[in-house]
């Protein structure tokens, strides 16, 4: 029987050929479990997969609003903000660090040389600049330089360097109203960010290449137009800090009101940075000089916020409630003696004297405490607590300033026997400075009290401008009452503890106070710390201007009419003359040396 098979290499080679086939089909069907899912997530999944990777890459970043300004009565600008860009590096991205280095030194302000050495380190992210100009941040965008992200930001400054850096605050490194003015408006101020689209990497840096798409413009705030004038602002500040440097005083606060609108004209708070303040509440301050060597503005607005025993100030309380009830007028006779144990306390006046036979006026010009309680007591406990009610005491002002304080009143609860001497003398109630000059601007205003104001307009981004309303008013005293104060406070001014705040021209009415400082540690009083004010108005036959100073602690000598008075009356004779206010034509109000039977007023 013949064999009829193949050849053994016609056979081997077929088998061969079976295996490669098999081969094949298993690479075929190994390729088809590999490109099946990749073909499903390339195309039947690429929108989803395309968003998720987009969304690793692609970020929403904020595109900050341009911060409204705030400016004078004048429109002086105080603080203002203006479009810049921020220019951000990642030199991990920089192949060529000194030739990029070249290129953008110009623009960033950093010389080639260490700008190079900036570059060559691998430290990812690394922040240029801040402050580029719009032009410059635009030219340098359009370089695209890799490893370069050129981002929309805002610079705030002040023209006028720290003028009422303690009334207007400050804004963070976030932008964000920090104190003051800066903070009470920030919803305001602020605007509205826009939003924009980009490529950016983990380190938050663009990648290269990559474009922006804006989602939202960015809306400006609202511009403030304070009541505040800058230049009369500057003379205070400067006058108040000279004083706080000549007397070692630790603090000091001024302020200027506009008698019959209750705008705040000037709002000095100052700290003196040469003194220890020991037992002192400390005082936090922004860290620069007022152009007088260590005193520097406050973070915290002193004259608003913090309350301290008023001393003799405060004598208007008792007086007004007299004058008001009926039970004294301006001539009424007092028999005063030196001292008098009232409760548990003995109290007396500032210097030694026999028993004197004194009018109400004298009594006031004077500042005899004695004399001040024996008025008091015929308004009786109730009639002082509700007559320090009616000043404004106890109560918080329509400015709604951050941080202020409605004082620490004594009440029906808490009164004691001593209380109708150390009330009516200013030493148990702690008020703020504003509300003392509130009190006096009744006075001058013929016993109507306005309440004091900051803001005179807000304007909007477009530049409309929309002026608040006037501060309300209300009476406190009336027409007659408040003429017969003025006319006894001028002779506190004339020949009595004030003799230093006269204005040669003008007629002045004011008062003194000394007082002395609680120890915040214990239940009793710095040994040899005072509080040294005046408060009054000017010119006091028509009064236009009111003015507080009070200086803590001064070390050159411890009376208001010694330490603050001079402040006042530079302070107001610039006032005048620069508010052309007219020179009063009749006054027969002079200063005459040794008139004044008590040359201290303390508490």
């Amino acid at each position: 029987m013949t064999d009829v098979r193949p050849p053994l290499a016609i056979r081997k080679h077929v088998n061969t050929n079976r295996r490669i086939g098999i081969v094949w089909l298993m690479l075929l069907f190994l390729m088809g479990v590999l490109l099946i899912p990749l073909a499903n997530i390339q195309v039947a999944q690429h929108t989803k997969w395309k968003t998720k990777s987009n969304l690793q890459v692609r970020h929403t970043i904020s595109i900050p609003a341009l911060r409204g300004g705030i400016y004078d009565r004048y429109g002086a600008v105080l603080a203002v903000s203006r479009p810049t860009y921020q220019v951000i590096a990642n030199n991990l991205q920089i192949t060529e660090p000194k030739k990029t280095a070249e290129q953008i030194s110009q623009w960033v302000k950093i010389p080639v040389k260490k700008l190079t050495k900036m570059l060559k380190r691998h430290t990812g992210y690394l922040v240029l600049s801040n402050s580029l100009s719009v032009n410059d941040g635009r030219d340098l965008k359009k370089l695209a330089l890799n490893g370069l992200t050129i981002l929309q930001s805002t610079d705030r400054s002040s023209p006028n360097g720290s003028v009422a850096r303690s009334l207007i605050g400050y804004i963070n490194a976030s932008g964000v109203g920090s104190a003051g003015l800066e903070t009470q408006f920030e919803s305001l101020l602020a605007g509205q960010a826009g939003k924009e689209e980009t490529l950016l990497s983990e380190t938050g840096i663009a990648l290269p290449g990559s474009t922006s798409k804006v989602l939202a413009q960015s809306k400006a705030g609202t511009s403030l137009e304070l009541s505040i004038d800058s230049a009369l602002q500057f003379v205070t500040e400067q006058t108040l800090a000279k004083q706080l440097r000549a007397t070692g005083g630790y603090t000091g606060v001024a302020m200027v009101m506009d008698v019959r609108t209750g705008e705040i004209l000037a709002d000095a708070s100052l700290v003196n940075t040469n003194v220890q303040p020991g037992a002192l509440t400390p005082v936090t301050d922004w860290g620069r000089d007022v152009g007088v060597p260590g005193i520097r503005q406050t973070i915290m607005n002193l004259g608003i916020t913090q309350v301290y025993l008023p001393g003799s100030v405060f004598k208007i309380v008792p007086f007004s409630a007299a004058l008001q009830s009926g039970a004294i007028t301006p001539t009424s006779r007092f028999q005063v003696p030196y001292s008098l144990k009232v409760g548990t306390r003995l109290f007396h006046d500032a210097e030694r004297h026999g028993v004197l036979n004194l009018s109400a006026t004298d009594v006031l010009s004077q500042s005899s405490n004695i004399g001040t309680y024996l008025i008091a007591r015929q308004v009786g406990r109730d009639g002082l607590l509700s007559q320090v009610s009616r000043m404004g005491f106890g109560h918080m002002t329509a400015l709604d300033y951050p941080g202020e304080s409605s004082g620490l009143l004594k009440t029906k609860q808490t009164w004691s026997a001593s209380d109708m001497v150390a009330l009516p003398i200013g030493q148990v109630n702690a008020v703020t400075p504003l509300q003392v000059l509130d009190a006096y601007n009744s006075i001058a205003n013929k016993g109507v009290f306005v309440q004091p104001k900051l803001i005179r307009a807000r304007i909007s981004s477009d530049g409309t401008l929309h002026p608040t309303p006037p501060s309300a008013k209300h009476r406190v005293l009336s027409t007659s009452v408040a003429a017969q104060l003025n006319a006894m406070l001028q002779k506190v001014v004339s020949v009595g503890t004030g003799t230093a705040a006269f204005v040669p021209g003008y007629l002045v009415a004011g008062k003194t106070g000394t007082s002395q400082i609680p120890n915040r540690n214990t239940a009793s009083f710095i040994s040899g710390a005072y509080n040294a004010s005046f408060v009054g108005f000017a010119p006091a036959d028509h009064p236009i201007l009111s003015t507080i100073v009070v200086i803590q602690r001064p070390r050159t000598s411890i009376f208001g009419g010694v330490i603050s008075a001079p402040v006042f009356q530079r302070i107001m004779a610039y006032a005048m003359h620069h508010y052309n206010i007219p020179l009063t034509t009749h006054t027969d109000q002079h200063v005459t040396p040794g008139q004044t039977s008590f040359h201290s007023d303390v508490t």
